[in-house]
């Protein structure tokens, strides 16, 4: 029995994910190309840098004692240069170290010439509704669904299109998976999903018809000017249902104002990711090129749009009898390049892994560029004239396939060439126009260290190599990698293990399984920092033994293995697989009490953690399902139309953890935002009123005016996590420390 202290909560807190990343500054380093195309810009803990690959150079971005100087003279507030109180930033202006930035709610302009930050009128910067030209003399933005232009340094705007309507406009997201109960939380309007032309003369934009899809209606209860309950409509289809939205491309002149609209009919749209699949191809946008994927995601297609005429020509199909994806991961950006040639550069699992192909220019010739039995996970850059292409791949590292490599080949398919070579996980990126590489090399034990390389892989500049004494200031220990053999016994899976603060390895811990079952993403990856806020290490901090497992059916592997979860998505991730690593690491350490078992997880980590309990009840005892999608079959249509296959009432109740409420024997808390457009509270409550109906007790946390993230609320959510794990598995009463407001993303609070 452990019995916790505030100071132990404390500890935790600080391992969640905003307060993790102050203690490694410089491990994030995310590249921000200036207009130059030639330099880019980042920020490490508290300072900005500029760096000029080609003349090997890293400095400051600006002199950042002389700015917060000037500021607080200009402001009347006092900055403190290690802590510059600047969003918004812009190197892109003309003029001598001129710098524009957002600080104290005014745009400011500092002069490392001149010493001086003024007050500037007139240039409020970018927002997610506005998108700049590669000219930089345009914005684009949205007004009443319409798109409109205006010129960046002042003016007035106008109208691309004045047709518009309630929901059948252009550059919007999917009202399902579109976040607009986030976006109103933060105050930020509806994101514009638009391409400039590369001559920056015209924008193509999708039109998308929501038209013929239901409404959904969530009440808002406590409405922060406690005046009446609230209500927010949204169009919300589900599986199964013959009205989904539908899109189609359109070409805006901004010189004399023609539109030009795809010819054909619209197509089914499930996912926000197909707005992004599409580009202009030829120095001045000739062409524009889209990936075109059917309802069911087993035929996917890119296609050819004249822009001039809309005429649209299908130049590659691929059908299969699951899934056709266009990438290893659901979000990531499409590997398919089209040459000045004509040819096409094409990913395809069609021989069981993730690999390039070449299509000439008239199709008739299809030539394998990678192959081997590992995938390709990123394509990075495409130098024509040399005719090679630089990517990362996995499963090139003995005993990992979850490993990037940086890699190197000819498009005839020769020369293949790991420009990497070592045991750590590399997460490149290239400019648009290639010639360098922006590398982060991790494992879970070695924050990133941050370089910038050249195309045979020989370091340029060195950016960041930050260590992780902050964190082992706190009581921090890396994650243990393991590997273990999936409930199959001859499938390896792999996992992270995280040990309890203060570890003693003659006690006996309890242990959580941190779980988010995908299928379009694996989560316990090679890297420092996988994607899962913290929350493992905080809970560690509490004195659990954690553990992340990627079971079969989850992405980033071969085919065969990810498509396990097809037709048996409601197996989450195969939590048979993660019973099986946890009695295997059980066995290699006594510590592990496995006997005590509980989980925890956020979405579809909130189903498979009811799964988990409903399912495998001799196994998990204790678990915390937050926002949990409990009902796929009366969800979003894309999860079980693309991940599971045909739906038939055996298929639905399969997807169902209503369906399996009378199995319930341990402690379950369900948490839902009662403004959660994504994952809608009635999924919840489906699972609640199945459990009255079968007289289960189950505690519920209904969280007013929260959306999906629970973003201002989810302190709390931590805070009663942490609680009921700890009575529940601890067998303790937790202490009273309250969790301060996380901070808000990128600077918005």
């Amino acid at each position: 029995m452990i019995e916790l202290t505030d100071a132990d909560y404390a500890r935790a807190e600080q391992m969640l994910a905003p307060y993790r990343a102050r203690r490694v500054p410089g491990a994030t380093v995310t590249p921000r190309w200036i207009a130059d195309g030639t330099r880019f810009w980042y920020r490490a803990g508290s300072r900005y840098l500029v760096v000029d690959p080609a003349g090997g150079t890293r400095r400051d971005a600006f002199d950042h004692e002389r700015l917060a100087a000037a500021l607080t003279r200009g402001s009347g507030h006092a900055v403190d240069p290690a802590d510059l109180p600047i969003t918004a930033l812009d190197l892109d202006r003309p003029g001598d170290g001129a710098v524009r930035f957002t600080a104290f709610g005014q745009r400011w302009q500092w002069s490392d010439r001149d010493g001086t930050c003024v007050v500037v009128e007139g240039d409020d910067p970018t927002g997610p509704d506005e998108v700049v030209s590669p000219d930089r003399a345009w914005v684009a933005f949205r007004r009443a669904g319409d798109v409109w232009v205006r010129p960046r340094d002042g003016g007035d705007g106008f109208a691309l299109t004045e047709d518009a309507e309630p929901h059948h406009d252009y550059g919007g997201l999917p009202e399902a998976l579109g976040a607009r109960a986030l976006m109103r939380a933060l105050g930020l309007a509806q994101p514009l999903q638009l391409f400039w032309s590369p001559d920056s003369t015209r924008v193509l934009v999708h039109r998308l018809d929501q038209r013929a899809l239901p409404e959904q209606v969530l009440v808002e209860a406590a409405p922060r000017d406690g005046g009446r309950p609230v209500e927010h409509r949204s169009r919300y289809p589900m599986p199964g249902d013959e009205a989904q939205a539908v899109m189609s491309w359109t070409v805006l002149d901004v010189t004399d104002r023609s539109v030009v609209r795809q010819q054909g009919e619209p197509y089914v749209v499930l996912h926000p990711g197909a707005m992004t699949y599409a580009w202009w191809t030829g120095a001045k946008g000739e062409a524009v090129h889209f990936l075109q994927q059917s309802r069911d995601a087993r035929t996917l297609e890119l296609r050819r749009l004249d822009p001039a005429t809309g005429e649209t020509t299908t130049l590659v199909r691929e059908t299969g009898e699951t899934r056709v994806d266009p990438a290893s991961q659901l979000g990531e950006p499409t590997m398919t390049h089209v040459l000045d040639s004509g040819e096409i550069l094409w990913w395809s699992q069609r021989d069981g892994w993730g690999h390039l192909y070449l299509y000439s220019a008239d199709g008739e010739r299809v030539d394998q560029v990678t192959r081997g039995p590992w995938p390709v996970r990123r394509v990075l850059w495409v130098d024509q004239d040399s005719r090679q292409v630089w990517f990362l791949a996995t499963g090139l590292v003995d005993g990992d396939p979850y490993v990037r490599q940086i890699c190197r080949v000819g498009l005839d398919g020769t020369g293949f060439t790991r420009l990497t070579d070592d045991d750590l996980d590399h997460d490149a990126v290239s400019p648009r126009e290639g010639g360098h590489l922006v590398d982060r090399a991790s494992s879970p034990s070695t924050p990133p260290r941050s370089a910038v390389l050249d195309g045979d892989g020989r370091v340029l500049v060195t950016l960041e190599e930050p260590g992780t004494g902050g964190l082992e200031a706190l009581g921090w220990t890396a994650p243990e990698r393991f590997r273990v053999l999936a409930a199959d016994g001859r499938t390896p899976v792999h996992g992270l293990l995280w040990r309890p603060h203060g570890f003693d390895p003659q006690r006996r811990y309890p242990v959580i399984d941190h779980v988010y079952p995908g299928p379009q993403v694996h989560r316990a990856g090679p890297s420092f920092d996988v994607p899962h806020e913290g929350e493992p290490e905080a809970l560690a901090a509490l004195g659990f033994a954690v553990v992340a497992v990627d079971g079969r059916g989850t992405a980033g592997r071969s085919k065969a293995f990810h498509d396990a979860s097809y037709g048996a998505l409601g197996d989450a991730g195969s939590l048979v697989d993660h019973i099986a690593a946890i009695r295997e690491l059980g066995h290699r350490h006594p510590w592990m009490d496995t006997g005590r078992v509980g989980i925890t997880g956020h979405s579809g980590g909130g189903f498979a953690t009811a799964r988990a309990l409903l399912a495998h009840p001799e196994f998990y005892s204790v678990g915390v399902a937050v926002a949990g999608n409990h009902d796929m079959g009366a969800y979003v249509p894309m999860w079980a139309e693309w991940y599971h296959g045909e739906l038939d009432d055996e298929a639905r109740r399969s997807l169902s953890n209503p369906a399996l409420a009378a199995s319930l024997q341990g402690r379950l808390l369900l948490i839902h935002g009662e403004l959660d457009d994504n994952v809608l509270p009635s999924q919840t409550l489906r699972l609640v009123d199945a459990l009255i109906t079968a007289d289960k007790d189950v505690d519920m946390l209904l969280v007013p005016g929260a959306e999906h993230a629970l973003l201002g609320r989810m302190h709390y959510v931590f805070r009663q996590t942490w609680n009921y794990l700890v009575r529940h598995l601890h067998g303790t009463e937790p202490p009273a420390h309250r969790l301060a407001p996380l901070p808000l993303p990128g600077g918005l609070g």
